[in-house]
């Protein structure tokens, strides 16, 4: 069957096992060769830039054992593979079952060529990939867990009492779910802009661009809710980091602090366990009980903890940390129902304390232990933390 010239066409700009796997099913067909998009034409039909250039990507393809030979088309649109097609002369054509069109089928039809139509199936003891799943489900960007002081990065809770929010930015080594309290919303709108990884910028410009970024105000409707920084901070800097609120939606201080033997020891203490995502219709600012004495006493709790986590001081940051939650739900009682109680209930006896992540109401609960490993090996639907570093 080797007499056969194979086809196949295709962007191959983050080239991975289901590429792979696909190239090798096509090459059963005969010799395979390969057009690959332009960089001109990936900007045209998906309206962002290549993550590797056109050479890169010849490169690499070329460099396939499957693949016999490779050039980048010098069409435009979704048919940017005709002069390819001319150059290589195939008499098969093989497309994945998503990758198939009728205009694709015409072509052949009308070149006396067969048109092959495979199924994605991946090679033995491979994940099934795709490179729109892995945009969606295997970026690199990290989420954001929020210690204490969550909330005072509102103007309206800040104005009554200024102080610091708490948060540890994380590495993605979980499944983030949708409205589950890590930021996702925030974490959504930076993938628009860096689909897979932060570019290396200064962090804390970072997180304004990103804040300001999501917060556009030409984009805003009259009552939109304007997202607290602490969501681009929490996300941005690396490491343990605290910001001082007051009266303003961007914090006056930002204080980074990435001390090893700190962070190991709040990934030994902290586990994290999904309750269920944050119903659409949750509005936890309902029934607020906001005064001036409940946010100095969410901003003494944010103090005791940043103080309990550099003497890695266990008793003192589980204390802290049940005082932050005490002082959230007090001022938002929203933030607690029936199904959050029940879940804290699971693991009052076991946990020294807890908080929601985020806003409440659902999502992920953070779990105080007194040692993360043996609790997780204890609860398999507990998750172990891993923070981000500093040059990570």
């Amino acid at each position: 069957m080797r007499h056969n010239r194979v086809f196949v066409s295709g962007c191959y700009d983050m080239l991975h096992s289901g590429h792979v796997a696909f190239f090798r099913q096509a090459s059963l067909y005969g010799d395979l060769y390969v057009g690959i998009g332009s960089d001109a034409t990936i900007y045209e039909l998906k309206g962002r830039k290549t993550i590797y250039s056109e050479q890169e990507r010849l490169y690499m393809v070329k460099s396939i054992r499957y693949v016999t030979d490779a050039c980048i088309n010098e069409g435009s649109g979704m048919m940017d593979f005709i002069t390819s097609v001319d150059h290589f002369r195939p008499n098969i054509f093989v497309v994945n079952e998503d990758g198939s069109s009728t205009e694709k089928e015409a072509f052949c039809k009308e070149r006396g060529i067969e048109y092959v139509v495979l199924k994605r199936v991946p090679d033995n003891g491979m994940t099934a990939r795709s490179t729109t799943n892995l945009r969606t489900t295997q970026s690199g960007l990290p989420t954001r867990l929020d210690l204490a002081g969550t909330w005072i990065d509102q103007p309206y809770v800040s104005c009554l009492h200024p102080g610091w929010a708490i948060t540890i930015s994380l590495e993605p080594t979980f499944d983030i779910k949708e409205r589950c309290g890590m930021s996702t919303s925030t974490r959504n709108v930076i993938k628009q802009i860096w689909p897979y990884e932060l570019p290396d910028y200064d962090p804390a410009m970072l997180a304004k661009l990103c804040f300001c970024f999501e917060n556009d105000p030409s984009r805003r409707e009259a009552g939109h809710h304007i997202s607290g920084a602490q969501d681009s901070i929490g996300i941005c800097m690396p490491g343990l980091c605290r910001h001082y609120y007051n009266g303003s939606f961007w914090p006056e201080r930002i204080e980074s602090h990435n001390n090893e033997q700190n962070l190991r020891w709040l990934e030994d203490h902290i586990v994290l366990t999904l309750t269920f995502p944050r119903p659409d219709n949750t509005n936890v600012v309902t029934g607020n009980n906001i005064t001036e004495e409940g946010v100095a006493r969410l901003a003494q709790a944010a103090d005791d903890c940043w103080e309990a986590i550099l003497h890695c001081d266990y008793e003192a940051f589980y204390k802290a940390f049940a005082a932050s939650f005490k002082a959230q739900t007090t001022m938002f009682p929203a933030m607690l129902n029936e199904e959050v109680n029940a879940c804290i209930d699971k693991y009052r006896s076991e946990a020294r304390a807890w908080k929601l992540a985020g806003a409440g109401g659902g999502g992920m609960l953070a779990l105080v232990v007194d040692d993360a490993r043996s609790f997780a090996q204890a609860h398999p639907e507990a998750i172990r933390i891993k923070i981000r570093r500093k040059g990570n």
